[in-house]
């Protein structure tokens, strides 16, 4: 199937050890929450029928086993899938393992239930998964909000991003409190950094791409027509701003 990368070592003789060294890609559960004990269990495979080494995660997303012999890969997939209840993953010319943020589980810029529809379309294309039919890899990707934390946009072929119709809600209390500095902009994230006092004109205000807001020195406003949802101000001011009630994807 296409969960296997065939690895194979040009001077066997030399190297008996890594004669056979294939990969072995393994589906991630949507949001990548696991149970400690499947994790348990999937290293004790690893570490019995494998080289023990593994990658989380890799590009794609998958849980990547590293090294492994051609005996020991039907024994492999009969454990992942008979007594884990897990799947392999894409690799090759097919189908990828579709891949998810955390959306709604965790964060409050999702605008749709990413892990759902990631669940979804994984069980909807298994086959392909399994069964490498195209000319060249495909991806899907399930970003809940355009910050893009698995990158959707740049780094897949079916790219799901969430958004939102109407206005960014704004706290216009909480913007005085960045302005007179009572909170500290992106959450506090570049602390350890003295840039002085916050300015929304200047990291605010003047980053912003289609230019749609506008501050008046007292009062911060944003023309939703223009706006191209790139969460900056969102980002730099989360007491201050949120985005909209509309959402979708």
């Amino acid at each position: 199937g296409g969960g296997v990368i065939g690895r194979y070592c040009d001077q066997p003789e030399m190297f008996p050890g890594v004669a056979h060294f294939h990969t072995m890609r393994v589906a991630q559960p949507s949001g990548k929450y696991y149970h400690s004990k499947f994790l348990r269990d999937l290293c004790d495979i690893w570490d019995l029928r494998g080289s023990g080494l593994t990658n989380m995660h890799g590009s794609t997303g998958d849980i990547v086993l590293l090294g492994t012999q051609t005996a020991q890969l039907e024994e492999i997939f009969h454990e992942l899938t008979h007594n884990m209840n897990v799947d392999l993953g894409g690799s090759g010319s097919n189908l990828r393992t579709p891949e998810s943020c955390l959306g709604q589980s965790r964060c409050e810029y999702a605008c749709y239930n990413t892990q759902d529809m990631c669940y979804t379309l994984t069980m909807d294309y298994q086959d392909e998964l399994h069964r490498p039919a195209f000319p060249y890899k495909f991806k899907f990707k399930f970003d809940g909000c355009p910050n893009g934390c698995v990158c959707a946009m740049a780094r897949s072929d079916f790219a799901v991003v969430g958004t939102w119709k109407d206005d960014i809600k704004i706290d216009h209390d909480a913007v005085k409190g960045y302005v007179g500095g009572e909170f500290a902009p992106n959450a506090g994230a570049h602390a350890g950094r003295d840039w002085g006092k916050f300015d929304i004109q200047k990291e605010v205000v003047d980053l912003c791409p289609s230019k749609c807001m506008k501050w008046d020195g007292s009062k911060l406003s944003i023309k939703t027509a223009d706006c191209v949802r790139c969460m900056h101000c969102i980002n730099t001011m989360p007491r201050a701003l949120h985005i909209g009630d509309e959402r979708g994807a």
